[in-house]
């Protein structure tokens, strides 16, 4: 048998491989943070309940975060920054689900040339910490030299906890002084 023949299937499979891992590499996203909306399409941005009250969330739930750093409803965040606060990007005008006015999202051009998603003029961001819909991990971190918070629907920072009492809640009772 020649030893020649038998190398070149080998050879060529490997090839391949080596192809569709480069392939599906590139797909990774290359420098767009992971968690930053898929950017293929418009965003919508909709509303959760949590211990913060109610806050934006966007891309399956995700809560979002408005960032005192930014100013005159430009980005300031990139580089590192962008790594641990992806933002909300979006193709196409943002759609506003239930409890979103519509009148306050808008988009900002970044210094990277994507869209991102703003509400009420603050740029939107995701935090990397937060791994799925319902975490708030983000909430109050001074993270890259400002304050990061939630965002309520009326497009106002989140600063404190939602201490009303739930519906269930039986630890004030009426038993007439005594």
């Amino acid at each position: 048998m020649d030893a020649t023949r038998h190398g070149q299937p080998a050879r060529a499979g490997a090839a391949a491989l080596v192809g569709l891992a480069a392939a599906l590499l590139a797909g990774c996203g290359g420098s767009t943070p992971a968690d930053s909306g898929s950017g293929e399409g418009p965003e919508q941005i909709g509303t959760a309940t949590g211990e913060y009250g109610t806050y934006l969330t966007a891309d399956d739930g995700k809560a979002v975060y408005l960032w005192e750093g930014d100013h005159s409803g430009t980005s300031a965040c990139s580089g590192a920054c962008a790594g641990a606060w992806p933002p909300v990007l979006t193709d196409g005008a943002p759609h506003a689900g239930s409890g979103v006015a519509t009148g306050q999202l808008g988009t900002v051009k970044r210094s990277d040339g994507t869209t991102q998603v703003t509400y009420a003029g603050h740029p939107l961001y995701y935090y990397a910490g937060d791994g799925s819909a319902g975490s708030t991990n983000g909430e109050g971190s001074k993270g890259f030299g400002a304050a990061w918070w939630l965002v309520a629907p009326g497009g106002t920072a989140v600063m404190e906890k939602d201490e009303s009492p739930s519906p269930t809640d039986s630890s004030s009772s009426d038993d007439g002084g005594y």
